[in-house]
């Protein structure tokens, strides 16, 4: 099964996302503490593109792909924004992340935390690729 979504890089298309999301993973058979899972790993994908491949330009275009075979759910996320390189990005101290009361910066963080593999690539063309994967049990 696989299924497109392509939206601009705006914030308010972030609730299509978190909607179409939903939608699939429910649709395969994911239970609703993992689809509340995928759907903020999904959230924080786009908002880090948004925010920072995108420099909150809202004229960007992001492509959403999700496919589901033999229990697994890839969902990867597409755009021509400015690269990243996700190994220059410390793992956080969560605990003084949050004696420092901060806020902001912890989307890679629960990315990995919520899905089961989280892939970071450049592809031809100068497009970035983040693959977050889900196995449903």
């Amino acid at each position: 099964m696989k299924e497109q979504l392509s939206i601009k890089s705006r914030t308010e298309k972030l609730s299509e996302v978190r909607e179409f999301t939903e939608r699939f993973a429910r649709h395969v058979g994911f239970s609703d503490d993992i689809i509340n899972k995928i759907i903020l790993a999904v959230d924080e994908a786009c908002t880090n593109i948004i925010k920072h491949a995108y420099k909150n330009s809202p004229d960007g275009d992001i492509l959403i792909s999700f496919t589901f075979e033999k229990n697994k759910l890839s969902i990867s996320i597409l755009d021509n924004g400015n690269h990243f390189e996700p190994y220059k990005i410390p793992e956080p101290d969560i605990k003084e992340f949050y004696k420092q009361k901060k806020s902001g910066g912890l989307g890679m963080y629960l990315m990995k935390k919520l899905m089961d593999e989280v892939i970071y690539s450049t592809s031809s063309g100068n497009f970035n690729q983040v693959t977050l994967v889900k196995y449903l049990s």
